[in-house]
């Protein structure tokens, strides 16, 4: 038996039957104080066009630089690509992210993977056969 997923006591589709307010509610203090200051201009293009590709009118990936945008509700099942500095990672969204930004699910840094010094590297190095 699957654990059905419930954000602090509602399922997801109450969720997104919601009220902006009483959505507001439910959301930590960080978040809350994030949208109650207003959506600027490029992060009300990226919640419109998450609403068109969740209607299935927009044919291209989402591809975005901000990752300061809270995960909405409605956002959920959507596969968004966030850019991490380098490239663009791509997330699919699921009902545990809501209320998270963005920028947590496409890390800046990745793991350091050292090798073998090479010739020259120090003076031990010096002496050290090639093969």
């Amino acid at each position: 038996m699957v654990k059905e997923f419930r954000y602090r006591g509602v399922s997801v589709e109450e969720l997104q039957s919601l009220s902006l307010e009483k959505l507001f509610e439910l959301l930590p203090s960080r978040a809350r104080r994030s949208l109650t200051r207003g959506i600027t201009d490029g992060k009300r293009k990226l919640l419109e066009e998450a609403k068109l590709a969740k209607a299935g009118k927009l044919k291209t990936p989402i591809k975005t630089h901000l990752r300061d945008v809270i995960i909405l509700p409605y956002m959920v099942g959507l596969n968004i690509s966030v850019f991490s500095g380098k490239d663009f990672i791509p997330i699919d969204i699921k009902p545990e992210m809501v209320g998270h930004y963005l920028g947590e699910f496409a890390m800046t840094n990745k793991r350091v993977v050292h090798g073998a010094p090479g010739v020259g590297a120090s003076r031990s190095s010096l002496y050290v056969p090639l093969k």
